[in-house]
């Protein structure tokens, strides 16, 4: 029983111990293969090592004499930029020195320049103080023999001079003048003329009187009513004179004033519409026409405005040109004036290429300042040209107003446009009138103004002061100094005159020789 349980115990202690053993073997040859391995390992390590150690020593190596020869090589490139700049700066320092001789030499000759002209400088002193001497007594030998002093002299060829530029400037004028009428008078005329020729207005004096026309001859007796009541309550209204004649259908009004025979002839125009003429109704149209002539101003500057076809005007300037139809200068109804004025320069303003319209609108407004004259101090050219900028118009229109008379130059075109054409309707024959004693004095302002010539030994205003003819003394005044004279006188004439049309100023020289035969 012992030996069944030994033998299967020593069976397992000895597999116990071969399986010990056998492990430690196992351990032993596994630690020796990791000791081999581990030193295979080291080594290759230490030779991997070894090669990276001298890799990067030559890869170093290599970066020193790469950095070497970059080094170098700059060192080589600033030594020859150094050298280059140092040669640079030597050709410099040559250069400059060379041009510090030139100067230095220039600057010896420039002395030595001075010194010689210092030189000429005393030399030429000399010979100008000696010229001066001789000058001096070559003057002084020349006033003996001459016995003029240089200012006797000076101012006798200064005389001489100025005949001779006087003779000049006269014969110039002389030309000039000629040469302007030969081409400006023949066009001027055609121009006028064919303006005048188209407007060709009658030109009616109504300083007194106003015709009325009547729808038929037996209106008359009922103007005139029973034992002549009806006329006398119409003169006693109106304060006109009630005139019927022969005439046929025609009644005619007069008075000074022109508004009271404009309200007695809208008064018989109206009686006459209405069919009752009789003193109560003569009175009440009369009274109720007075209380209506503002309208009645207005609708004559409408009426004004339309026949001449403008563009719309003002409501204040068309009240102006209405009161313009109660005016009347030198006879000339003043509206009727101002609108052939308007006329006459838009046909004329074609002709030198302005515009008709504006030209039109100016030659109506140009006495629009006699509507307020006297109510407002100044001339009726400023009134007007001050009420028409007031009411915008155009400033070429204003200016045109303003110097349609004498009071600025015509600055342009239309001015002397404007200014022409009421010129044309004022010089019209039969167009003014004026008094006996405005036309002696200004006959005689016209002789004044040429007796104050020196020279002058007579002086005639002819053809109603259209002309002035001016008689000089021949020996002292020559045909040069004539010319001027008639130029002179004429300025004289457009500064300080008033005057409608042109003034032809004619001096006339004559030299007479008388021998006697015995």
């Amino acid at each position: 029983m012992f030996l069944e349980w030994l033998w299967p115990t020593l069976t397992a202690v000895g597999f116990a111990l071969i399986g010990f053993f056998g492990h430690a073997l196992f351990v032993r040859v596994r630690d020796t293969a990791a000791n081999r391995a581990a030193g295979d390992v080291l080594r290759e390590a230490q030779r991997d090592a070894d090669v990276l150690r001298k890799e990067a020593e030559l890869a170093v190596r290599h970066e020193r004499i790469l950095s070497r020869e970059k080094i170098e090589h700059e060192m080589k490139s600033r030594q020859q930029v150094l050298s280059v700049a140092a040669d640079r700066l030597s050709r410099q320092d040559e250069r400059l020195e060379r041009e510090e001789k030139r100067i230095e030499q220039r600057a010896q000759a420039l002395d030595t320049r001075a010194a010689q002209l210092e030189d000429d400088r005393a030399l030429l002193q000399a010979e100008r103080d000696k010229l001066e001497r001789l000058l001096e007594n070559e003057q002084q030998q020349l006033e003996s023999l001459a016995h003029l002093t240089v200012e006797q002299a000076r101012h006798e060829l200064l005389a001489r001079l100025d005949d001779e530029l006087a003779v000049e400037s006269a014969s110039r004028l002389r030309k000039a003048q000629d040469d302007a009428r030969a081409t400006a008078e023949a066009q001027a005329r055609s121009i006028l003329t064919t303006a005048i020729q188209r407007q060709a207005t009658d030109q009616v004096v109504d300083v007194t009187t106003t015709p009325v026309h009547l729808q038929d001859e037996s209106m008359k007796g009922r103007i005139i009513g029973r034992e002549g009541r009806n006329i006398r309550a119409l003169e006693m209204a109106t304060g006109v004179t009630v005139i019927i004649d022969d005439s046929p259908e025609l009644v005619v009004l007069s008075s000074f004033d022109p508004i009271r025979r404009e309200i007695a002839k809208v008064v018989l125009e109206r009686l006459m519409a209405d069919g009752r003429i009789n003193p109560a109704r003569i009175e009440e149209m009369t009274d109720k026409v007075t209380s209506d002539l503002d309208t009645l101003i207005l609708q004559a500057g409408e009426e004004a405005v339309e026949a001449l076809r403008l563009a719309p005007v003002p409501l204040e300037l068309l009240r102006l040109l209405g009161r313009l139809k109660f005016r009347t200068s030198f006879s000339q109804n003043v509206l009727r004036h101002s609108m052939e004025a308007a006329r006459l320069a838009a046909l004329m303003a074609p002709e030198i290429g302005l515009d008709p319209d504006m030209a039109k609108r100016a030659g109506l407004f140009h006495d629009i300042g006699k509507a307020l004259d006297h109510e407002v101090e100044g001339r009726h050219a400023e009134i007007g040209a001050d009420v028409l900028r007031k009411a915008g118009e155009s400033e070429l229109i204003v200016e045109a107003v303003c110097a349609h008379h004498d009071g600025l130059e015509p600055g342009s075109a239309y001015a002397a446009l404007v200014a022409t054409a009421d010129a044309i309707t004022a010089a019209r024959p039969g167009a003014r009138a004026e008094t006996t004693g405005l036309y002696l004095q200004r006959l005689e302002n016209l002789e004044a103004i040429a007796k104050s010539e020196p020279g002058v030994v007579r002086s005639l205003a002819m053809q109603a002061g259209r002309e002035l003819r001016i008689f000089v003394e021949p020996t002292e005044i020559d045909d040069a100094t004539a010319i001027q004279l008639a130029r002179r006188i004429s300025q004289k004439i457009e500064q300080t005159l008033a005057y409608p049309g042109q003034i032809k100023v004619t001096v006339i020289r004559e030299t007479r020789y008388v021998e006697y035969a015995r």
